[in-house]
């Protein structure tokens, strides 16, 4: 199958590669390869002859200006993809997108979400929870030398490599026409996530209880964590973790 990745990042490279060794014929598109979403620009190119076109992008911002990124390029590759005769297209969201209006950028998912099962073309929504690897950068944004803040917002955090193992499951079948959620086995307070991090990488530092310390301590209730219906992953944040550590 012929499969085009949009984004190459965290999650683009990895659904690349596992994609490429399954025997699919992959195609990389970003910026670096001159596909620019936002003007449309080497998109035909990128999508010629794919089957399936999966969408892993991310804003460059998370303020307001995320919803003109994602109106403006899930138009355009709706569109490009129309024009070549796409038959799949995939887009990466997050659990509990529709229950954070406050946040701007959770709106503007909220909207890439829409506009998608709006278009012409067969989709499917996977739809994770935060990724193991965000935790560091999560914390550095309410964190100095002395302590880290973190509020106590229950999440279920999911390795990236089991994002995109479910990614390429569903890239590779039927279009769902429907969301998948998917989230790791366990359940944590963003606090107790932070301790746990720190005693693993042997950093001293305190994490202190502060529900308006960063981003999530806008997030109201367990709305991050995934209901009855989602796919567990088999990976454990703390196994991750400790593996990080060893190699």
């Amino acid at each position: 199958m012929k499969i085009t990745v949009i984004g190459t990042g965290l999650i683009g490279s990895q659904l690349a590669t596992r994609l490429e060794n399954q025997g699919h014929d992959v195609t990389s598109a970003s910026l670096s390869s001159g596909v620019d979403l936002l003007t449309g620009a080497g998109l035909d190119d990128a999508l010629a002859g794919a089957h399936t076109v999966v969408n892993v992008t991310n804003s460059p911002t998370f303020d307001d200006r995320s919803l003109v990124f994602f109106r403006t390029t899930v138009g355009n590759l709706l569109s490009a993809g129309e024009r070549a005769g796409v038959r799949h297209q995939v887009v990466l969201s997050i659990v509990g997108v529709d229950q954070v209006p406050q946040l701007d950028y959770y709106r503007a998912k909220a909207l890439q979400e829409e506009l998608l099962q709006a278009g012409p073309t067969p989709y499917s929504i996977v739809r994770a929870t935060q990724f193991f690897e965000f935790m560091e950068p999560t914390m550095s944004w309410t964190s100095d030398d002395s302590a880290v803040r973190l509020p106590a917002t229950p999440l279920q955090p999911i390795a990236s490599a089991d994002v995109v193992a479910a990614l390429a499951e569903v890239a590779t079948g039927s279009p769902l026409n429907d969301i998948l959620d998917i989230a790791g086995p366990d359940t944590f307070t963003l606090d107790e996530l932070g301790r746990i991090t720190l005693a693993v990488r042997g950093d001293g530092r305190p994490v202190i209880t502060d529900d308006r310390a960063g981003l999530f301590a806008a997030v109201q209730g367990d709305v991050l964590t995934a209901g009855p219906a989602a796919r567990l992953a088999p990976t454990h944040y703390r196994d991750w973790l400790q593996g990080t550590l060893n190699g």
